[in-house]
């Protein structure tokens, strides 16, 4: 088991002696666990105001940020490190049911649909949901596999401000129209069959990783001496 996802797994579940079967116990159990990955460079108050959403929302037992080292589609350059961003969603978070883990990075997998083969592998009595803004469901089409991740895990799409119109006329929502599952019915997607999928609206935050790195580059710039 990946040595950064056992470091935020409760304590009893890493503990030596009797313990161990307290820790198998805890890894068996069937879970419903909601997928979240990206660069979070950096993470900020919006990726927890829809990770709260969806805990409610989707009635997960956990939620899992997958900090990926590299996402492909994105820019080396302005890149912060990957420990950086790692420590970065951990202050973040602070939450009992959200997970921040590099897990990507034990697997040695780039793209989406392979890291979440991996893990039904590795974790395969748990029922993964995968996550991600309206933004991505917009240009999901470019990634790597993308049909696959819709026909390995259920997924749950969030609004976002500006993308929703872009991302349910898109290739994607177009391809799978058919397995979309109406929002009132989105605490049973975990139950669903690949593929199903869902469109969450909710209380929108305006907060953008892009946004944020843009006001540290003014704010440093206005700072630099003349």
């Amino acid at each position: 088991m990946s040595s950064l996802l056992r470091s935020k797994l409760p304590p009893q579940v890493t503990a030596p002696g009797r313990r161990c079967c307290a820790r198998k116990e805890v890894l068996s159990r069937p879970r419903a666990i909601g997928l979240l990955g990206g660069s979070f460079n950096p993470a900020h108050a919006g990726h927890r105001h829809i990770s709260e959403i969806a805990l409610k929302r989707l009635k997960l037992d956990e939620l899992w940020w997958m900090v990926s080292p590299q996402n492909p589609l994105k820019p080396v350059a302005g890149m912060a490190p990957f420990a950086q961003r790692l420590a970065g969603a951990r202050a973040i978070a602070r939450h009992p049911r959200i997970r921040v883990t590099g897990i990507e990075a034990d697997l040695k997998t780039t793209y989406t649909a392979e890291t979440l083969r991996r893990l039904i592998r590795r974790f395969p009595r748990h029922r993964f949901i995968w996550m991600m803004g309206a933004d991505n469901l917009a240009q999901i089409h470019q990634w790597k596999d993308w049909t696959q991740i819709f026909n390995t895990v259920a997924v749950a799409v969030l609004a976002r401000p500006s993308y929703c119109l872009r991302a349910l006329a898109g290739l994607a929502a177009h391809r799978f129209s058919r397995n979309r599952v109406s929002e009132s019915a989105s605490g049973a997607l975990r139950r669903r069959r690949p593929p199903a999928w869902v469109f969450l609206v909710g209380p929108l935050n305006p907060l953008s990783a892009t946004a944020i790195r843009a006001r540290r580059r003014s704010f440093r710039s206005e700072r630099a001496p003349v």
